[in-house]
């Protein structure tokens, strides 16, 4: 199983998204249905890390809390953009479930994660895009501001790559209260 740890956006905000996405020749846009923002990625594991994982993240108690997302930017591998994604404005309640559900994950049994938390909803990946087209993009969209949404649940995916694109499956949410 492959899974990651993730808030699972409004359909309404899906599909504000959405309107952001194309005018990019080559780009791969993300379906609107898969646009989420990753807490933390897991990985491969085994239907019993699958159940210990599930009842550490069952544990965490946390306040709902209001995401903001805003602005348009990208990661970069090698000297060239590999991905283009929503910013979401980095809060305390979102940086606290993020540190509360790497620690649950540790104590399931899951090495520390690496990367720093870079709060984000990925809208394309990038392989040999013209820079020029993707720094007009971003010039063009970098003041995108979405209205704050109530996250009242965060929720573990499963993840199937295809050669159509991942499938995304929520596997179970977690109430904050």
């Amino acid at each position: 199983m492959r899974l990651f740890v993730a808030l699972d956006l409004p359909w309404e905000l899906k599909q504000r998204l959405a309107f952001l996405c194309g005018d990019i020749p080559g780009a791969r846009f993300v379906p609107a249905k898969n646009f989420h923002l990753t807490l933390r990625f897991i990985g491969e594991v085994s239907a019993a890390q699958a159940e210990d994982i599930d009842h550490s993240l069952a544990a965490i108690r946390l306040p709902c809390f209001d995401l903001s997302l805003a602005g348009v930017g990208t990661f970069s591998k090698a000297s060239r953009s590999s991905a283009l994604w929503v910013g979401a404005d980095r809060d305390t309640a979102l940086t606290h479930l993020q540190g509360k559900i790497e620690s649950a994950l540790r104590r399931a049994g899951l090495d520390p994660e690496r990367r720093r938390f870079t709060p984000h909803v990925t809208l394309a990946g990038l392989s040999n895009v013209p820079e020029v087209k993707i720094a007009a993009f971003v010039m063009d969209k970098n003041l995108f501001r979405a209205a704050p949404v109530r996250m009242t649940d965060f929720t573990l995916f499963s993840s199937i790559l295809g050669r159509d694109g991942s499938v995304y499956t929520p596997e179970v949410e977690y109430a904050l209260e």
